[in-house]
């Protein structure tokens, strides 16, 4: 009786081995067939790679698929300067970077003055 009993629980043991082994090799296959096709491109989704996931928007209040709208080039604010200003000079050109900064307010004011008549004179000989 007893060498009835061991051989039905060998026979458990080995159904059970065979049944893992299955699983195991079924798992292991899938595996490998996923790692070939990504490998040849067909397991991956279209237009994605690794690192950080593409952003839904592009910025506040603006839809996906606009881009943002730069803003204007800023010039020197020195008369006569056509140069481009950059923020590293305090956002005068490198020529005048060395200007002190009382007479850049003044330039700016004075800027924004004759702009202001142009303006108010533009408007007053359209009408």
């Amino acid at each position: 009786m007893a060498k009835n009993r061991t051989g039905s629980i060998a026979a458990i043991v080995s159904d059970f081995v065979e049944s893992l082994t299955g699983a195991i090799e079924g798992e292991v296959f899938s595996r490998a067939r996923d790692a070939v096709l990504s490998a040849m491109g067909d397991g991956k989704p279209a237009g994605r790679g690794p690192g950080r996931p593409a952003a839904v928007t592009r910025g506040p209040g603006r839809p996906p698929g606009r881009p943002r709208k730069k803003p204007p080039i800023q010039y020197c604010p020195v008369p006569g300067c056509k140069n481009r200003a950059a923020p590293v000079f305090g956002m005068v050109c490198s020529e005048h970077k060395d200007v002190a900064k009382s007479l850049i307010k003044k330039y700016r004011a004075q800027r924004k003055a004759d702009r202001a008549k142009t303006k108010k004179g533009g408007t007053k000989a359209a009408a």
